[in-house]
């Protein structure tokens, strides 16, 4: 997975969530080599404002897919497996944030389905993983998208 994906310390720190069970991390593997991730988090959103107006809504954080392999439908699918498992533990809505200049992945979540809720820009923090090792905060304002989870006949869920 690091091999592909690089990020040591960011897997590391989500596997040791995943074993407490604050979330659950999904990888898309070709032959073998990681293409792309997304995490499930579960525990209590980190900003006020979500725990406030999306309680107990899990949220999808850090979808990638690696640089070669975007637009094959890789990304869609790792979303789709997170939705169908989240509405398999009774979970009603995900939410997600997505960086403002971020619009390739704008136009994918609005494509799946998901809307932006109606209450403005919210102030986050992006977290870096360094190779050293130090975890660098960054202040980001992103755009808060949220989906109502539904079983669809028509899809492979």
């Amino acid at each position: 997975m690091v091999r592909s994906l690089g990020q040591e310390d960011y897997f590391a720190d989500r596997l040791v969530r995943q074993a407490s069970g604050h979330g659950q991390l999904l990888l898309a593997w070709d032959d073998g080599t990681a293409v792309g991730d997304v995490y499930v988090w579960l525990a209590a959103a980190e900003e006020p404002e979500l725990r406030a107006r999306l309680p107990d809504v899990p949220l999808l954080t850090h979808l990638e897919v690696v640089p070669g392999r975007r637009n094959q439908g890789i990304g869609t699918e790792l979303l789709q497996v997170a939705e169908r498992e989240l509405w398999e533990r009774g979970y009603k809505h995900v939410a997600l944030g997505v960086n403002l200049d971020n619009h390739a992945a704008q136009r994918l979540y609005l494509r799946l389905g998901y809307t932006e809720w109606p209450h403005g820009l919210l102030a986050t923090t992006e977290v870096v993983y360094h190779p050293d090792g130090v975890r660098e905060r960054r202040p980001e304002v992103c755009r808060v998208m949220v989906r109502q989870l539904e079983q669809d006949r028509s899809s492979p869920w």
